[in-house]
């Protein structure tokens, strides 16, 4: 059976978070942020390993305890100046370890909300999947795009458009190829598209927030709560 290699990608400095910390390492429910993203892939059984992609300059992991998954969370200080490098440098390091037909789950550190049961729903719908795919939302909203002079330039028609989410999961190979050949990227499913693949949309939950900005994190905070592993 193929493996199941889960990235998660944190070595950017969240800068829009107007905080001196990197991101990843807010505090959220006593945590840093992006344990809860880890801690809860860790919990999948199908899922091989959970990597936690940092910077080479990273100072932060080490004052942090991840020894609650011993043998499945390890740390890889490989990350680059993108999103796209990140990914790519960790997939070079995994060369002798991963298959080219085995799975490459990525996930944000800064979507700490995803819960257990939508990670193992699309795993099911996608396991078999020729491409991969990744978690996306359809659309609620009116759009506008709008000039430079904040006037509203048109209305956009919102049908057929869906906010890409994650988890994101490809072929080992396939993700290569397409980093590779489209580096400059803001998610894996870009990469994918731009050697030709269609991934699968799998629809994902409105509670699978990305926290990027301040205000984010008590939102983060309160989805936690509600599922009961947090204090108010």
């Amino acid at each position: 059976m193929p493996k199941i290699f889960a990235l998660v990608p944190a070595a950017g400095q969240g800068t829009r978070m107007g905080d001196a910390l990197p991101k990843q390492y807010l505090p959220l429910a006593g945590r840093p942020m992006m344990f809860h993203s880890l801690e809860v892939l860790a919990r999948v059984a199908r899922i091989d390993h959970v990597i936690a992609i940092l910077s080479p300059l990273d100072r932060h992991w080490g004052a942090h305890d991840w020894s609650a998954f011993p043998d499945k969370i390890e740390a890889l200080f490989a990350g680059g100046a993108t999103r796209g490098e990140s990914v790519a440098n960790a997939l070079s390091l995994l060369a002798d370890r991963a298959a080219p037909e085995d799975w490459v789950l990525v996930h944000d550190a800064a979507r700490p909300c995803i819960a257990p049961e939508l990670v193992e729903q699309f795993l099911d719908e996608v396991d078999d999947d020729p491409v991969g795919g990744l978690l996306a939302m359809p659309l609620a909203d009116t759009l506008k795009r709008v000039e430079e002079t904040l006037r509203v330039g048109e209305t956009v028609p919102r049908e057929g458009l869906w906010r890409a989410q994650t988890p994101q999961m490809f072929r080992y190979a396939t993700l290569k190829r397409g980093l590779a050949n489209c580096p400059a990227v803001t998610d894996e499913s870009q990469a994918v598209e731009s050697i030709g693949q269609m991934p699968r949309i799998v629809q994902g939950e409105n509670a699978n927030i990305k926290v990027t900005f301040a205000e984010d994190l008590a939102l983060a905070e309160m989805i936690l709560a509600r599922r009961g592993g947090v204090p108010m």
